[in-house]
């Protein structure tokens, strides 16, 4: 096959290592992919909101599968526009990707179907939402309901902080129109954890458990990111936690989501909180998670552009996928200045294919010029390890890094340190 990625991240990076791979991919193709992702694929000039554009490209390379990476073109309809002209596509439809598009939506959605969430209040008027917030118990999580690439999610201890911070999303729209409704929510207190869950709509096979590092700083400090590392699998999610997940979780999603003509295929990502009354949902994404991908796809054994293939089919029901044993960990290195105005243009140094320490590095914004590698990006490289269990793959991850170095390189010291415990 030829395969066309959608995309330019880490998470596209791992997918398009995942994907060559295997013996059914002859070629693949990613648009706009990176300069790491170009040492292995073909990169093509095009944005990933230029909808037409990748059509086009795709009818004229005469790809078998595209396969979309970031949330913002299956937000806008990417699939529905691929399957209206005939052409093999693998993420959800625009209506069944509101899940992640509008957390309004999804929370209203949870509530209907009696998925486990937090409280919630939704406001699209801010005079409203700041009486709300004069008279509210703390602390409570603002949340832009539109996109906002991972950082539109402010947790607010107190009413003068919850105040400034619905005067940024909603006065100022410093998230632009993602802002201009906001979702008001309870805090859950426990751990978090992702699980991401292969689907066509009917069949639903979760993969391993995984947990993402989201805030900038060691402990859980700072702002939200885009997110700092993860690790794979986490281990207080047990098999019975698993079931309690897929049957009060997973499974209500698909089918509810069916219920409401939004069939879902693609990847069903749930953001979870393991409280001591049970999971969960703090949000629900349509992709794969980044850098939870970097984590989880180095533990599939199974051929993923053979699982692809079975989505889009409407086949899942005939794969069984096969894990190996072990873990991997993940942690992203930074420009300075992320998640807010940071540099680029840094010489970075140490930058090559790993293969000892079990080793991989994923490109998320680099630039490559003769034989000298640059920033490009707020996160710049996912360095990830696979190892017999956390701690040794934590080793390893670190040992690695301690080759690569760039000018105000930032990167958190303490990812997976929660599963060490």
């Amino acid at each position: 096959m030829k395969i066309l990625v959608v995309g330019s991240g880490g998470r596209e990076h791992a997918l398009v290592w995942k994907l060559k791979s295997s013996p059914l991919v002859k070629r693949i193709y990613v648009a706009p992919g990176n300069a790491g992702i170009g040492l292995m694929a073909d990169n093509v000039n095009l944005k990933v909101d230029d909808l037409e554009g990748v059509a086009r490209f795709e009818q004229k390379k005469e790809i078998d599968l595209t396969v979309v990476g970031p949330e913002l073109p299956l937000t806008l309809g990417i699939v529905d526009l691929f399957e209206k002209r005939g052409l093999r596509i693998f993420g959800p439809s625009k209506k069944a990707a509101e899940i992640e598009g509008s957390k309004a939506f999804a929370k209203e959605f949870m509530r209907k179907y009696h998925i486990p969430t937090a409280s919630f209040v939704v406001f699209d008027d801010k005079a409203r939402a700041l009486e709300f917030a004069r008279e509210a118990a703390y602390p409570l999580f603002i949340k832009a309901s539109g996109l906002a690439a991972g950082k539109g999610a402010v947790m607010a201890p107190n009413a003068e902080e919850a105040a400034a911070v619905i005067e940024r999303m909603m006065g100022e729209k410093v998230f632009g129109e993602a802002g201009a409704k906001i979702v008001i929510e309870d805090r859950l207190a426990g751990q978090e954890v992702t699980i991401m869950a292969f689907t066509d709509g009917k069949t639903i096979l979760p993969m391993l458990s995984s947990q993402d590092h989201k805030q900038i700083f060691d402990g859980d400090q700072g702002p939200n990111t885009g997110g700092m590392g993860a690790y794979c699998p986490v281990p207080y999610v047990s098999d019975q936690m698993m079931q309690t997940i897929r049957e009060q979780i997973l499974e209500p999603a698909i089918y509810g989501l069916e219920k409401e003509g939004r069939r879902y295929k693609g990847i069903l990502y749930a953001g979870l909180m393991i409280t001591p009354v049970g999971p969960k949902v703090i949000e629900f994404n349509c992709r794969f998670g980044d850098p939870e991908t970097q984590v989880v796809l180095p533990l599939l054994k199974s051929d993923l552009a053979d699982i692809f293939i079975a989505i889009v089919d409407g086949n899942l029901n005939i794969i069984e996928p096969v894990w190996k044993e072990g873990a991997a960990v993940c942690v992203v290195m930074t420009s300075r200045g992320y998640p807010d105005k940071y540099e680029t243009g840094a010489k970075i140094t140490g930058v090559r294919t790993y293969r000892e320490n079990h080793a991989y590095l994923f490109h998320a914004g680099t630039r490559h010029e003769g034989n000298t590698w640059y920033t490009a990006g707020g996160r710049v490289l996912g360095v990830t390890a696979v190892n017999q269990d956390i701690r040794s793959a934590v080793k390893a991850v670190y040992d690695t890094m301690e080759n690569i170095h760039f000018e105000g390189a930032h990167f958190r010291r303490d990812i997976a340190y929660q599963a060490m415990k």
